[in-house]
């Protein structure tokens, strides 16, 4: 058996024994004969060590094309996103059907294998230098509020659950789990928050739509801040604190703009709490 590469321009041949890409071998021969697009994409799948995205595939199986000549390869070559996006809900499916300890997920950066979550206490042996921490109910509550009715102003998070939420707001963003999305055009201009694509990963979501009775709970009737008129000569000046002379906010502060946050560990939760008020 002796490994070959097929040789560009620029190269000089000697590949032998260096690359494994094409494997001169019979059983290698009957392999590509019953080679289908699907076991292609499930491969690039078992492989990759993040998600992948229908267009990175088709760039894979475009790019293979530099290390073999084979019939098979040429034809992959010419594969279109749609026809990915095809294989990858049939790989989907198979997984599911047949009970597999692991499934196929789309989330907003792409399709990865991941381990069924029950199986998750004996994986997790395997990593024990990443112990998880976990979000606080309470934390846990206003990331739920932001998700459901985002951009949002932190009185109106408080409107909803009745406490100062300062603390919350600032582990939410040292978590990269929100993050500020400009300023709500009221009086005083306070800040507004919305999810970040991290939360959608974190998560596992494609989109906020897949937030559990995500249509109701956007459009269902919460408490708000009474919103205050602010006499003009007691408005303070915005550029000094957080942006520049057109009010924009600076990106090297908007950080740090709630106060320290009490300590709070985080774990990926199943799922949400649904938004409530406080009586």
């Amino acid at each position: 058996m002796r490994l070959v590469k097929k040789p560009r321009h620029h190269d000089s041949g000697h590949f032998e024994n260096h690359l494994p890409f094409a494997i001169e071998n019979p059983a290698f021969s009957r392999l590509n004969a019953a080679m289908s697009l699907k076991k292609v994409v499930e491969a690039l799948l078992f492989a990759s060590q993040k998600p992948l995205l229908p267009k990175e595939i088709v760039t894979a199986l475009r790019g293979a094309t530099d290390f073999s000549d084979e019939p098979n390869v040429i034809e992959f070559a010419k594969t279109k996103e749609a026809e990915v996006g095809s294989a990858l809900a049939e790989l989907k499916t198979d997984y599911l059907h047949a009970g597999h300890a692991f499934q196929l997920v789309e989330q907003v950066n792409g399709w990865q294998l991941n381990t069924q979550p029950p199986y998750a206490v004996w994986v997790r042996q395997l990593f024990p230098e990443g112990k998880p921490s976990r979000l606080s109910p309470p934390a846990l509550e206003t990331l739920a509020i932001i998700a459901y009715r985002q951009p949002i102003t932190k009185a109106d998070i408080e409107a909803v659950r009745g406490v100062a939420v300062d603390g919350m707001i600032q582990k939410l963003l040292d978590a990269s789990l929100i993050r500020i999305a400009g300023r709500a055009e009221v009086p005083g201009r306070p800040l507004l928050y919305e999810s970040t694509q991290f939360f959608l990963e974190h998560f596992g979501l494609k989109s906020l739509d897949e937030l559990p009775n995500s249509t109701e709970l956007r459009h269902i009737k919460l408490p708000t801040a009474p919103i205050l008129e602010i006499p003009v000569a007691e408005q303070l000046p915005l550029t000094p604190i957080l942006g520049n002379e057109t009010g924009e906010i600076n990106p090297q502060t908007e950080h740090n703009v709630a106060t320290t946050a009490p300590d709070t560990e985080f774990i990926p939760p199943s799922d949400l709490p649904i938004p409530h008020s406080t009586p």
